[in-house]
C-alpha cells in the first residue's frame, strides 16, 4: 500500500512541476511577444525609402473593407519578412485611395502597376471609387500598367483603368455578367424536421426565402432582374468607357463567347488581344523588363518598387487620430457588416458598441458633425433602433449628421440612415428593402425522430416561451405576427420622418423591394451621389466650418484584446496553412451566406431588418 501511495505521490509531483514548468514557459512567451509588440511599436517608425522612378505596387490583396479586422503586430511583421501571407488578408478602401492620391504628387513614383491576384470580395462601388482616383493619377501624365496571367471579373473591371492592360500569352479574360443564386434549403430542414415559423411583411422581403422555398420567389426574382440588369449596364459602360470599345462589345464578348473563341484556335489569350480588351500579351519576364524600361533600371536589373504597405509608411493617410487633436473635427464612424445586438468586434455592427461610438462622438466638444459611413445589408431590428436612437441624440447636440452608403445599405442599414440630415450613395449602392421579418425554429419533430420528448406544464398558453424542444404555441405566434407589424409600421414611419415624406408616399417604396443609388435618389431615398469624401466636405459645410480634419472614430483596444488576436492570429494560420483551395472555401462561404447570417442572428423579439442582396459580392463568380 505504502508503495503504490509513494508512486502516485511521485507521479502528482510530476505533474506539478509539468504544470509549472508549463505555466512558466507560457508566461515567458508572453512576456517575449509583449516585447516583441513594443520593439515593432517604437522602432518600426523608421520610413521605407522611395528609389527615384520607382513602380508603386499597388496590391488589392483580400477583402477590399472600410474598416479592417486588427491584426496582431507580430503577424504583420512575420508576413513581411517572410514574404508569405497564410491569413487571409483585408485592405482599407482609404490606404488605396491614399496611397494613389499621394502618389500623384510624388515625383519619385514613376507609374502604378496594379496587382490583382489575389483580390477577395470588392463592392463596385469601391472599385468606381479606386478607379475615379486612378483617373487623376493617369491625368498627372503617370502610367498605370495592369499585368497579370489571368483576369476575372471584378480584377478586369479595375484593370480597365489602366493605361495598358498585359496579359500572359497562356492567360485569358474571363468576363460573364452579373448573378445572383442563393442556396434553398427548405427541403434539407424538412428532411431534418426542423420546423422553422417564419413571419415577415412585404412581398419583395426575400431574406427568409432560402429557409422557407425550393426556389426563388416571382417577387423576388423580378426584383433581382431589374436590380443585375441596372448594375451589370454601369460595369459594361464603365469598361466600355475607360478602354474605349463599342458600347455592346462586353456583352457581346460574353454572349458569343464559343463563337468567338472557335475562330480564335480556343487561345483565350489571343481572343482577349483580339478583341481589344488588353493591349498586348507579355510574359511575366517580358513585363519586369518593360518596367525596368519605366524606371531606367540597367539591364537585366530588378526595376525599381515599392509596396502598398511600405509606401504608407511614408505618409501620414487620411482620417487618422491626429497628434493634437482639431478644434474642428469631423467623426468619421464606420458602420459595416451585420447588425447584431449587444457589444460586437469589427466586421460585424454591434448595436451597443456602435452607440457607444456615436455617444462619443456626440460628448467630445470637438467633433462639430459625424459622418455615418454604412456598408450592411442590415440584421437586427432591435439593435438598427438603438442605433437610430443614439443617432438622433447625436442631432439634439446640434451636430450635423451625414450618411455615406457604400457597396450595401439596405434594410437595418437603411433604418439607421434614415434620419440623417444628408444620405450620399454611389450610383452602384444597394439600398432600400424597407421591411422586416422574423425566423424561429422549433425542434419538437427533430428531438421525437430521435426518440427524445418533451412533457410538462405551464400556468399559461405563453409559459413555454420559445421552448425549442416544442411546437410553437398558436398565441405566441399571434403575438409574433402582430409585433411584426408593429415594427414594419414603425421602420415606416421612421423613414417618412426621417426623409420628410409623406407616409403613403413610403409605402409603395417599402415591403422589401430594393434599388441601386440613382433609383433610390431619383425616390428620394437619397439626396446625393457621391463619394465618402464628398459626405465628409457637405458635412463641413451644414456644421459651417470652413477649416477642420476628419478623423475616424475607434473603439479603443485593450492589452487582452491584443494578446487575443496574436493566439487567433497564429491558430487561424495554422488552420489555413493546409492545402485547401481558397477559391473553394470563399464559394463555400458565399452559397451558405444566408443560412449562417440567420444563424447568427439575435434580437431580443426576433425581428430583423436585413437584405439577402450584398452589392459586394455580385461581381463575384
Amino acid at each position: 500500500m505504502k508503495n503504490i501511495l509513494a508512486t502516485l505521490a511521485t507521479i502528482f509531483r510530476w505533474i506539478g512541476k509539468l504544470l509549472t514548468t508549463t505555466r512558466i514557459i507560457l508566461g515567458n512567451l508572453l512576456f517575449l511577444l509583449l516585447l516583441t509588440v513594443l520593439f515593432i511599436t517604437f522602432f518600426s517608425d523608421k520610413k521605407p525609402p522611395v528609389i527615384k522612378d520607382a513602380t508603386l505596387i499597388l496590391s488589392l490583396s483580400g477583402n477590399i473593407v472600410e474598416e479592417k479586422q486588427p491584426r496582431a503586430p507580430l503577424t504583420e511583421l512575420l508576413s513581411e519578412l517572410t514574404k508569405t501571407q497564410q491569413v487571409p488578408a483585408e485592405t482599407l478602401l482609404q490606404d488605396v485611395l491614399d496611397a494613389i492620391r499621394q502618389a500623384t504628387t510624388d515625383r519619385r513614383i514613376k507609374c502604378i502597376l496594379l496587382d490583382l491576384q489575389d483580390l477577395g470580395t470588392v463592392g463596385l462601388d469601391q472599385m468606381q471609387t479606386i478607379g475615379q482616383a486612378l483617373n487623376q493619377f493617369k491625368d498627372s501624365g503617370k502610367k498605370v500598367i495592369a499585368a497579370e496571367d489571368y483576369y476575372q471579373q471584378k480584377a478586369y473591371y479595375l484593370a480597365a483603368y489602366a493605361s495598358e492592360i498585359y496579359l500572359n500569352p497562356m492567360g485569358g479574360v474571363y468576363l460573364h455578367g452579373l448573378s445572383s443564386y442563393p442556396l434553398f434549403f427548405r427541403e434539407a430542414l424538412e428532411k431534418l424536421r426542423i420546423n422553422y415559423h417564419v413571419f415577415r411583411v412585404g412581398s419583395y422581403k426575400s431574406a427568409v426565402e432560402p429557409i422557407i422555398r425550393d426556389s426563388m420567389s416571382m417577387e423576388a426574382k423580378e426584383q433581382m432582374r431589374g436590380l443585375l440588369t441596372a448594375l451589370w449596364s454601369i460595369v459594361t459602360t464603365d469598361i466600355t468607357r475607360q478602354r474605349s470599345l463599342p458600347a455592346e462589345a462586353i456583352d457581346e464578348y460574353a454572349n458569343d463567347i464559343t463563337t468567338k473563341l472557335a475562330a480564335a484556335g480556343g487561345n483565350t489569350a489571343q481572343l482577349a488581344l483580339e478583341s481589344n480588351l488588353v493591349d498586348g500579351l507579355k510574359t511575366r519576364a517580358e513585363i519586369r523588363n518593360y518596367l525596368a524600361q519605366l524606371s531606367a533600371s540597367a539591364p537585366q536589373e530588378e526595376f525599381s518598387q515599392i509596396s502598398l504597405n511600405n509606401y504608407l509608411r511614408t505618409f501620414t493617410p487620411s482620417y487618422r487620430p491626429l497628434l493634437v487633436p482639431s478644434t474642428n473635427t469631423i467623426g468619421i464612424i464606420v458602420a459595416e457588416g451585420l447588425i447584431l445586438d449587444g457589444e460586437q468586434p469589427v466586421g460585424t455592427i454591434g448595436g451597443d458598441t456602435l452607440a457607444a461610438m456615436i455617444r462619443q462622438a456626440r460628448l467630445n466638444p470637438q467633433v462639430k458633425a459625424v459622418v455615418l459611413r454604412v456598408n450592411s445589408g442590415g440584421g437586427s431590428a432591435f439593435a438598427s433602433e438603438i442605433i437610430r436612437q443614439e443617432l438622433l441624440e447625436l442631432k439634439k447636440s446640434n451636430k450635423p449628421l451625414v450618411v455615406s452608403m457604400g457597396s450595401t445599405a439596405a434594410s437595418g442599414g437603411y433604418w439607421i440612415a434614415a434620419n440623417a440630415d444628408e444620405i450620399w450613395a454611389s450610383t452602384a449602392t444597394i439600398t432600400g428593402s424597407i421591411g422586416i421579418f422574423a425566423a424561429i425554429p422549433t425542434f419538437e419533430n427533430t428531438l421525437a425522430n430521435l426518440g427524445i420528448h418533451s412533457d410538462g406544464f405551464g400556468t399559461t398558453q405563453l409559459a413555454s416561451g420559445l421552448n425549442l424542444s416544442r411546437p410553437l404555441a398558436p398565441p405566441l405566434q399571434e403575438a409574433v405576427q402582430m409585433t411584426l407589424e408593429h415594427g414594419y409600421q414603425q421602420f415606416l414611419l421612421l423613414v417618412a420622418e426621417g426623409r420628410r415624406m409623406e407616409l403613403e408616399r413610403v409605402k409603395p417604396l417599402a415591403g422589401g423591394r430594393v434599388f441601386h443609388g440613382q433609383e433610390a435618389q431619383a425616390m428620394g431615398l437619397v439626396d446625393k451621389i457621391g463619394n465618402l469624401d464628398d459626405a465628409i466636405k457637405s458635412a463641413a459645410q451644414i456644421a459651417k466650418i470652413d477649416v477642420y480634419s476628419a478623423t475616424y472614430i475607434e473603439k479603443p483596444g485593450t492589452f487582452l484584446d491584443e494578446m487575443l488576436r496574436i493566439f487567433k492570429d497564429q491558430a487561424t494560420a495554422t488552420l489555413l496553412g493546409q492545402t485547401i483551395s481558397q477559391p473553394v472555401v470563399q464559394q463555400l462561404a458565399h452559397l451558405t451566406a444566408p443560412l449562417r447570417e440567420i444563424l447568427l442572428f439575435n434580437d431580443p423579439a426576433g425581428l430583423y431588418a436585413h437584405s439577402l442582396l450584398q452589392g459586394a459580392s455580385l461581381l463575384e463568380p
